[in-house]
């Protein structure tokens, strides 16, 4: 029996687990890494990033705990593996259109080194249609093979929340769908392997594909409403964060708040969909219009706390104002599609002065990517403190705090009503 017969009958989970080949996830981000570690445990894995300082960091970081991981910035170790994940980022540009660069180039790489038998299953969010319509051909016309007779497809959405120790890889639920029986068997056995919350499996790739996307625009979507009804009890002096208390009392209310959207899912994925939405004909305006809502509350809450500070007397250039945050979520170092950068574009276009804090924000990739540069520390006094994101080291703070570094006449802006009720000597103001 040739090579070949041999690798088309043996089943890949068993080749894994025989550790007769190796698995390599491609891309060692905030969802590949853990992806990578986790089946370590089980399988020979290749660790592959086309950043050889993040390679370098890994290696230092985890390459003496999980000795069954190999992490490398050379290509050509992929040669080695017969099971692809690729988990690489697919963003949108400076128009707001879908970005597939880092996806297409992830797939013409684990072509060229494509063999009989193998399977190549993708984690990256991206609109429904996109797997087969974007990233098969490609894989067919580099490695001149076919999907099917040749090697497997499968998709299978990443649903890794950062900072989010509860809901690792591990037991969050996977869905996973390929291109046939026989490929969804065997990318669900090789799944079921690390996920210890459930296998299920989509009838086929779209199916999964639009999974992903249903569940960030709905959060976009009933995020928006959040922001949309805060903006009118505001105008009607009411308080929302009562409101939202009272509505949860009723069972199947579900706790939305109002606040920024950022990162690198829910403000970008509803994107993904409307250009397909327009080549097909279809209209989604509840869509678009919680893009642009979500989209408009920077301009909205610089807008409302200047007006406070002008009816108080305070002349706009010669306001002095703290940004505290600058990543998009708690705890974390991710800057990614940040509300607080239009937070501070806005401010400085109306002649106020910022500063900007973050204690878990990286200096540098802050300048590289919006040209801000973050303090080490505030310097006061400031008429003006915005907190927009929960860090740990945020929510210990008090009122005495933050009189200290204020002026007598200052607002403290609570994006995430993390002070509500212990605010007393400053004017305070929150969505």
């Amino acid at each position: 029996m040739n090579m070949f017969m041999q690798k088309t009958i043996t089943p890949i989970y068993d080749r894994l687990i025989k550790q007769e080949t190796l698995l390599a996830v491609i891309g060692l981000g905030y969802v590949g890494l853990p992806v990578a570690l986790e089946f370590s445990r089980h399988f020979n894995v290749i660790g592959y990033d086309i950043d050889s300082n993040r390679v370098e960091y890994l290696r230092k970081t985890y390459g003496t705990n999980y000795r069954n991981i190999t992490f490398s910035s050379f290509e050509k170790d992929l040669a080695k593996a017969a099971f692809y994940i690729i988990t690489v980022p697919t963003p949108v540009d400076c128009n707001k259109s879908p970005d597939l660069t880092c996806l297409l180039k992830a797939t013409q790489t684990v072509a060229r080194y494509l063999n009989k038998g193998d399977y190549i299953i993708y984690e990256s969010t991206v609109y429904p249609g996109c797997t087969e319509e974007e990233c098969i051909p490609l894989l067919e016309k580099i490695s001149c093979l076919k999907l099917g007779k040749d090697f497997k497809v499968g998709y299978s959405p990443e649903r890794i929340n950062p900072n989010d120790s509860h809901h690792s890889f591990a037991n969050i639920s996977k869905i996973v769908s390929a291109n046939d029986e026989e490929a969804l068997k065997e990318v669900s056995h090789v799944y079921k392997t690390v996920v210890c919350s459930g296998i299920y499996q989509a009838s086929n790739i779209k199916v999964a594909e639009a999974s992903k996307m249903t569940e960030n625009v709905q959060r976009n979507v009933n995020i928006a409403l959040m922001n949309e009804l805060q903006k009118l009890f505001s105008q009607m002096e009411i308080d929302m964060t009562e409101v939202i208390e009272m509505a949860s009392t009723k069972w199947n209310f579900v706790k939305y708040k109002p606040g920024l959207v950022g990162g690198h899912c829910i403000p970008v994925d509803p994107l993904y969909l409307v250009p397909v939405a327009s080549r097909l004909g279809v209209d989604i305006p509840i869509i678009n219009s919680s893009c642009a809502v979500n989209d408009s509350m920077p301009a909205y809450i610089v807008k409302s706390l200047l007006n406070i500070l002008t009816l108080s007397g305070c002349i706009r250039n010669n306001i002095r104002a703290l940004l505290m945050g600058i990543t998009y979520k708690e705890n974390i170092d991710d800057i990614r599609n940040t509300q607080a950068s239009n937070i501070f574009r806005l401010l400085e276009k109306e002649s106020v002065n910022v500063d900007v804090v973050d204690p878990y924000a990286d200096p540098d990739n802050v300048y590289n990517m919006y040209g801000i540069k973050l303090l080490p520390a505030p310097r006061p006094p400031y008429n003006l403190i915005i907190v927009t994101v929960g860090h740990d080291d945020y929510i210990r703070l008090d009122d005495d705090y933050f009189r200290s570094i204020s002026n007598s006449d200052a607002l403290l802006a609570d994006i995430k009503c993390l002070y509500k009720d212990k605010i007393k000597s400053l004017k305070y103001w929150s969505l």
